[in-house]
């Protein structure tokens, strides 16, 4: 795994929590590597909006208040709404096929959930953001695609779905189906509602657990 990579995952999966302070001589010295990549993983974790500079020197993992989260997810409904659209005007038949197996693999993904492992947690996530970029990808619209990946904050959706239990992830799937249902039949007002709701949906249960006093924190000890 490139720095990169191993860095982004101990981000996602909370063994770096927010606040914690990155030091490019600190990983360097943890993988082994120059200074070099490291300092180009930084800049592009930077620019994916999971570290922010920290005084005159390194980097701190970002931390996100619920104003923000609230801001994020109301971005992602009117983005990936919009996309969600576009996706029931363009796509093709071969996209299409493309998005019904990405859809496959997501349920296959919450049918193998085990909260006590991780890394079937990692697989839910993964396979959503597959199905949500299989949708994008079929809009063939290039800025659309950038400005979603900037919103689409992967720490953020991975601790919803380690939060969500087996209904709220069959609800999920549920949405998933309509979604898919509106761009076969190209009704691009159908699909659009469907997903703005699908984000609003995320947006609201992640917030209702931030604010609930008996909430199980997790803190990425789960292997």
């Amino acid at each position: 795994m490139n720095p990169y990579e191993y860095i982004k995952n101990e981000i996602v999966t909370g063994r770096l929590q927010p606040g914690q302070r990155l030091t490019e001589e600190g990983h360097a010295g943890e993988l082994q590597v120059s200074r070099t990549p490291i300092r180009e993983a930084f800049k592009q974790l930077e620019a994916d909006g999971l570290i922010i500079p920290y005084k005159r020197r390194g980097y701190i993992v970002r931390e996100f208040s619920v104003e923000d989260i609230r801001q994020i997810y109301n971005l992602r409904a009117l983005l990936e709404s919009h996309g969600a659209s576009e996706a029931a005007l363009y796509r093709t038949d071969e996209e299409l096929v493309r998005m019904h197996e990405r859809n496959q693999a997501y349920e296959e993904a919450i049918r193998k959930l085990k909260k006590s492992d991780i890394s079937t947690i990692k697989d839910i996530q993964q396979e959503n953001l597959n199905f949500h970029e299989e949708i994008f990808k079929s809009t063939k619209n290039e800025h659309l695609r950038s400005h979603i990946s900037k919103v689409v904050v992967v720490p953020l959706v991975f601790r919803s779905f380690y939060w969500y239990n087996e209904r709220q992830l069959l609800r999920s799937l549920e949405v998933h189906n309509t979604i898919l249902k509106a761009i076969e039949n190209r009704e691009p007002e159908r699909a659009k509602i469907a997903m703005q709701e699908h984000i609003y949906q995320g947006r609201d249960d992640v917030l209702i657990q931030l604010n609930n006093p008996n909430i199980e924190l997790w803190k990425g000890e789960a292997q």
